[in-house]
Parts: C-alpha cells; sequence; structure tokens
C-alpha cells in the first residue's frame, strides 16, 4: 500500500506499514536538524519524493471548497492530497483540515498521534449579519468577517 506522509510524519517517531511517499513542498516545511534526519533516516528505509498529478490538485480544490476546509488547506496539504489520489494511496497526517478533505476524497486516513477525525461539512458565515457566504473573505452584504462553521 502507498502511503503518503505530511510534514507531522517527520517531527515523530512513527513509522505507518507501506510504500512511503512525500511531496517536495513537505520537504521544504522541514527546517529543525531531527525532522530533516527523519527524513533522510526514512528516505534511506525506501521513501520516495513525488509531484502530485496537476489534475489531481484541482480535484482536491474542489473538494476543499465542497468540504468547507478551502480557506484552513494549505498549497503542501493540497499537494499531499493530490499525491495520495495519483498514486491511490493513503494519506498519514495528524492535520484535522487535511484527513477531512481526504475522507471526502475517499482517501484512507492514518492518523499519526491524534485520533481520526470526523467526516466534517463546513460553512462560512458572517459574523455581523449571520448569514451564509459560498466564498472566503468578507461578507458581500455587511462587509463584515467570515466565520467557518459546522453546517
Amino acid at each position: 500500500m502507498n502511503v503518503v506522509c505530511d510534514a507531522s510524519l517527520f517531527f515523530c517517531d512513527f513509522h505507518p506499514d507501506g510504500n512511503l511517499f512525500t511531496t517536495p513542498s513537505v520537504v521544504g516545511e522541514l527546517r529543525d536538524l531531527s525532522s530533516k534526519c527523519r527524513l533522510d533516516v526514512l528516505i534511506s528505509g525506501g521513501l520516495r519524493i513525488s509531484e502530485p498529478d496537476p489534475s489531481n490538485v484541482e480535484v482536491v480544490d474542489r473538494a476543499s471548497l465542497q468540504s468547507g476546509d478551502g480557506t484552513v488547506l494549505s498549497s503542501t496539504d493540497r499537494d499531499v492530497l493530490a499525491l495520495a489520489l495519483t498514486l491511490g494511496g493513503s494519506v498519514c497526517t495528524d492535520d484535522f483540515a487535511l484527513q477531512n478533505v481526504a475522507l471526502h476524497l475517499g482517501i484512507r486516513v492514518v492518523p499519526i498521534r491524534q485520533r481520526k477525525a470526523k467526516k466534517r461539512t463546513w460553512e462560512l458565515v458572517c459574523t455581523g449579519c449571520g448569514r451564509k457566504a459560498g466564498h472566503p473573505g468578507t461578507c458581500p452584504v455587511c462587509g463584515h468577517e467570515l466565520k467557518r462553521t459546522l453546517k
């Protein structure tokens, strides 16, 4: 089984079963010596660094907007999910937003130290007038901030 690893895997001593993959953007997030050493150890054990198929990044973007996680998912998170789609694998992470979008896409999730996230759908609601909005930013009616709430 192919397992795509998020940056959180490199901050602890956890080794999921399967063929391990990660993205160049995840490698770019690793700053401290400990996580870089863990990366080197995993690479020597077979971890591969791969780019996702660009068309799958678009699939992830659409799914993140539908789940309501589009405003909190980073470009690295999108790459991780897109690579999991490209490889037909699972995702190893403790990031709840990443897990939620993975569940919406039907991607198996392997949590590291946290409990597995439940599948949720979020919506944006104005903090001023309470209206629902379909896009991030400010309320188109009154201009107040939009807040993410459970649908």
